[in-house]
């Protein structure tokens, strides 16, 4: 990977386009919200072409009576630059549920994560190495930085008000902005998300427990430092299949159009998820656009002490 220093680097958080397929990454106050214990599963490959950015994360979450909300727990390594510069987070969530009136509730959400940002300075490449005949050959003069493992302790909160068939949510990362420094000092910048969504049945329902034909409207917004992006979409769930299309702006320009497509099998209580980003950047369609990957399975629900209502989430 070719580098340059900076004094100061401003960094930004990882992104998934299908949201709501990672939702307590979104917004800590998710935690429980489906009562069930729940496992999500999401693989980002941004730009493959250039093999540069590559994002796992794994969560558990469900609804605890004896606590009156959710517990999750949330797993996500970054790889940037073929694995020059990595991130690794592990994160607790608790979500404290407040059933205001019988058809509004309330969630409160509070994360605690701790994070290892590391460079493989090995990994790296400068200008000063490139020999005009023979290329990166020559030895750099840039200095190694004194630690090549920053890890810090990070905290967020967020909070969402629900109907049966609306929600909206707001959250807040990197409350303290901790120091991500190689070199000099670099704060990570707050990040402030806002999101709603709905789901809009179509048809009737004919049996209890029967998967509805639904629209699922919904859009997120975020900004961190100086950026800022804007995620609109809509999906159409009818039985076991779900579609959708979502377009993505960053800051000034034009980010993406995004193709949705999920499966959940009968026999199976999980979700399958398939999402690709189609650049409408600078950057162009030559790096690849980006591939993600998403599987929710959902546990037996333990037995209820009392009847609480879920949010019903968008698919992606």
């Amino acid at each position: 990977m070719a580098f340059a220093i900076s004094p100061e680097v401003k960094a930004q958080d990882p992104h998934f386009s299908q949201y709501y397929a990672n939702p307590i990454y979104l917004n800590p106050a998710f935690a429980g919200v489906g009562r069930c214990p729940k496992v999500h599963l999401n693989y980002r490959n941004q730009f493959p072409a250039l093999n540069v950015y590559q994002t796992f994360s794994a969560s558990y979450d469900q609804y605890v009576d004896n606590i009156n909300g959710g517990l999750g727990f949330l797993a996500m390594r970054d790889m940037a630059g073929d694995g020059a510069l990595n991130l690794t987070e592990f994160s607790g969530v608790y979500s404290y549920h407040l059933t205001v009136t019988r058809k509004f509730s309330v969630l409160a959400g509070f994360q605690a994560t701790v994070r290892s940002r590391s460079i493989n300075w090995d990994n790296l490449n400068f200008p000063d190495q490139i020999d005009p005949l023979f290329g990166f050959v020559l030895e750099t003069n840039e200095q190694r930085p004194p630690n090549e493992v920053n890890t810090h302790v990070d905290l967020s909160i967020g909070f969402i008000g629900y109907s049966e068939n609306f929600y909206v949510g707001i959250a807040g990362h990197h409350l303290t902005e901790p120091d991500e420094r190689f070199f000099s000092e670099s704060r990570l910048p707050f990040k402030a998300t806002v999101h709603a969504g709905a789901n809009i049945p179509l048809g009737r329902q004919r049996y209890v427990g029967e998967e509805k034909t639904s629209l699922i409207p919904n859009f997120v917004y975020q900004r961190q430092g100086e950026f800022e992006q804007f995620f609109g979409g809509v999906s159409f769930n009818y039985s076991v299949l779900t579609g959708g299309l979502a377009y993505r702006h960053a800051s000034i320009n034009p980010d993406a159009v995004i193709v949705l497509l999920g499966f959940s099998p009968d026999d199976l209580p999980m979700r399958i998820g398939y999402s690709f980003d189609y650049t409408v950047n600078k950057v162009s369609m030559g790096a690849g656009g980006a591939h993600e990957i998403s599987v929710v399975y959902e546990f037996p629900c333990p037995e209820r002490r009392k009847k609480t209502q879920t949010i019903k989430c968008p698919k992606f």
